[in-house]
């Protein structure tokens, strides 16, 4: 049989149905013969005409030897032979053949020129699999048991023959081109630059890739292969990402700059595309369990791994979240100590459990040993560094149009990797960037604040940004007035970044408008804008200076009506319970009227996060909001019951609150009767002195868990 490989990356890239790998089992004598004649005459009709730019003479072969069998299959139909027992076992045998066959020769026609060469041998091993396969079928098909015509069975014997005696053919002319292709590379690896002259040469003359469009379709392919092919020995993904370094190296080298700005707008349109037929297709299928969906991609797991923190991701989505730069644990926002990845094995095995109680497909991993994530090869970075330097000069000096695309390919280096975000910056990307935030050009915009988002990721260019001269302004400006809505919610994530050194949540803050902003993100964003501004501002609140501004802007406000919000409310919850450490920021929040109401709905219905969160607000409240908003507190409903079960299950951060909590109620008077209860469950819940000591001690240290997106 051919080797499954190639089939299972063709799975994962174009889904076919599963006539490719099961027999038909409910077909038999004519309805099988017709249903293999028409599956033949449509290999024969798709592929006969068309020109295969690599693997042209194993493609005509294959067609070939289709059409013979084309010829043998109509013949068996005009005669209504009934079939042998071995005869149609022989042809269900045929009908696998003939569909592996149609998706081999699906995967040469579609396939990019690129990735075509880099697979050569493995392609052409393919082609002489499945070469084999027809030699052992012919020479197990029953011929005495079928009534063929002289003709026909001798191009049948003739079949027969050709497929015993061929051998594996790896075109030379696809394989020198294959070893330039990588020379190319190790140019780079050695800090050399290829000569433009030969790599338009091997691009645009002996590949036909003459135009930007040809190139960015190149290079797309072969990012979704760095998707695919993670984990497989072969192409390993740092190669590939090698070759896709080089190609955009040679898009920008070789076809400029200039594009239209309907391909300037081409990746937003395709993303927003993607979601809606993402939406649908998810909307067709159960609900999968919360435990079983990897907290970054939010899809089911294939090979869950446990990571330094204890947390479970899927082994594909932490490993680029680690290739990206970032050194934390996306969930709890720890740092990770180690970069090792280890097994769910457990958990694996009831996600396999429930696909196949569900008819759900499952591929388990090849591989699932610890690994550490690789570093990204010198061959890429350099190609990579070659590139920014081109554009950065583009930004520097081109024309309006090509600004724009430069942009845009800034962004898009900058999505992956400390080091490229390094380099670009080093480069002098950053003043440039600047000076396209605001653009009346929405697409140049956008692109330019997304720049910097994913460039601020790396610490070192954090202060960049700062200190370079109306930077931190425009982005706030971008923020206000952002033409477009992921402009707008960029630039706050943007700020998020920025805020995550001490020093400048104070300077943020205080840029006008800056605060008010994000609240009326809060207030009317998408989903996730409402998502970016409440990070933003929770990191802001840690600032103790940053209290009058918040109060002044109307930032508390949006807070508290952000605690109705199921997607935001977590956190939200957060940077209230900062503010109200200050007796201004108790008094603010205790003003408004449903502070009190929705801090009282997160204990009750919201995460173990949030719950502590709440806890935290409402104890700092009565410590600090004075005497009317501590009555508040004391006297809303349901409260003692939520901190006695939150006193058995909270965590012990929340534990340490709801007891501090409960003794201010004590503290009160006529309260000790109502609330007597609490100082059980406050005994029962195993609270030392030390640890009473530490709940006075005005602690309210919130940790939050949120990640800085890349986009």
């Amino acid at each position: 049989m051919a080797s499954a490989a190639i089939f299972s990356s063709l799975r994962r890239r174009r889904s076919p149905s599963l006539e490719a790998f099961l027999a038909p089992v409910d077909l038999t004598d004519v309805a099988l013969v017709q249903t293999l004649a028409s599956l033949t005459a449509e290999i024969v009709s798709s592929f006969s005409d068309m020109r295969f730019y690599f693997q042209r003479k194993n493609s005509r072969s294959l067609v070939r030897k289709m059409e013979v069998f084309l010829v043998l299959l109509e013949y068996m139909r005009d005669s209504g032979l009934s079939l042998s027992w071995t005869t149609e076992l022989c042809l269900k045998e045929l009908y696998l053949l003939l569909y592996r066959s149609k998706i081999l020769l699906d995967y040469c026609s579609q396939s990019s020129k690129l990735w075509l060469l880099l697979q050569n041998h493995s392609i052409s091993g393919h082609f002489h699999d499945l070469n084999q396969e027809i030699s052992t079928l012919l020479d197990v098909f029953p011929m005495e048991d079928v009534e063929l015509g002289d003709d026909v069975r001798e191009q049948v014997e003739l079949l027969r023959r050709q497929s015993r005696s061929a051998k594996l053919f790896i075109d030379k002319d696809d394989e020198a081109l294959r070893i330039r292709f990588f020379r190319f590379l190790d140019q780079f690896e050695n800090s050399q630059i290829p000569d433009p002259d030969e790599l338009r040469s091997f691009l645009v003359v002996r590949l036909r890739i003459q135009d930007p469009k040809s190139c960015r379709n190149e290079i797309e392919f072969l990012e979704e292969q760095i998707v695919n092919h993670e984990g497989d020995n072969e192409p390993t993904v740092g190669v590939l990402n090698g070759f896709v370094a080089l190609t955009r190296y040679s898009r920008f080298l070789l076809f400029g700059f200039e594009e239209d700005e309907v391909e300037l707008g081409r990746g937003t349109l395709k993303k927003l595309r993607k979601g809606i037929l993402s939406q649908e297709i998810a909307d067709t299928f159960i609900t999968i369990p919360k435990d079983f969906c990897c907290p970054i991609s939010l899809d089911l797991m294939r090979d869950p791994v446990i990571i330094s923190t204890g947390q479970t991701y899927d082994r594909r989505s932490i490993s680029r979240w680690v290739e990206e730069g970032h050194c934390t644990c996306p969930k709890t926002g720890q740092m990770l100590i180690k970069t090792c990845i280890f097994p769910n094995r457990a958990l694996r095995n009831l996600i396999m459990q429930w696909c196949t109680a569900h008819g759900i497909p499952y591929d388990p991993p090849e591989c699932t040993e610890s690994f550490v994530v690789a570093s990204p090869t010198k061959a890429a970075l350099e190609a990579n560094r070659a590139t920014a330097a081109l554009l950065i000069q583009q930004l520097a000096n081109g024309s309006q149009v090509a600004k724009t695309v430069a942009a845009r390919e800034i962004r898009l280096l900058a999505k992956t990797g400390r080091e490229n975000r390094a380099f670009i910056a080093e480069a002098g990307a950053i003043p440039h960037l600047r000076t396209i935030l605001l653009s009346v050009n929405p697409v140049a915009q956008e692109n330019s604040v997304t720049a910097m988002l994913n460039l601020s990721i790396y610490d070192k260019n954090k202060s960049r940004i700062m200190d370079e001269e109306g930077c931190l302004e425009s982005i706030v400006e971008v923020l206000r007035f952002g033409q477009t809505t992921e402009a707008r919610e960029n630039a706050a994530a943007t700020l998020f970044s920025l805020s995550a050194v001490h020093d400048y949540k104070k300077r943020i803050a205080y840029v006008e408008g800056a605060i008010e902003a994000l609240a009326g993100l809060l207030r009317e964003g998408t989903p996730r804008g409402k998502k970016d501004a409440v990070t933003a501002l929770f990191n802001l609140s840690t600032h103790i200076d940053n209290c009058a501004r918040m109060i002044e802007a109307r930032a508390v406000t949006a807070l508290v009506n952000a605690l109705r919000n199921e997607g935001v409310a977590e956190e939200a919850a957060g940077a209230l319970a900062l503010i109200v450490r200050q007796a201004s920021g108790a008094e603010a929040v205790g003003n408004e009227e449903m502070a009190v109401a929705g801090l009282i709905s997160m204990m009750r219905y919201g995460t173990a996060k949030g719950k502590e969160n709440a806890v935290a607000a409402l104890l700092e409240l009565c410590r600090s909001g004075g005497a009317t908003t501590k009555e508040k507190v004391v006297k809303a409903p349901s409260l003692a019951g939520l901190l006695q079960n939150l006193l058995f299950t909270g965590t012990k951060r929340a534990r340490r609150k709801a007891a501090s909590l409960a003794r201010e109620f004590q503290r009160c008077e006529n309260t000790v009767m109502h609330y007597g209860g609490l100082a059980v469950g406050y005994a029962l819940a195993g609270n030392s002195a030390t640890s009473r000591d530490s709940a006075l001690s005005g602690d309210v240290s919130v940790q939050m868990a949120i990640p800085v997106p890349v986009l």
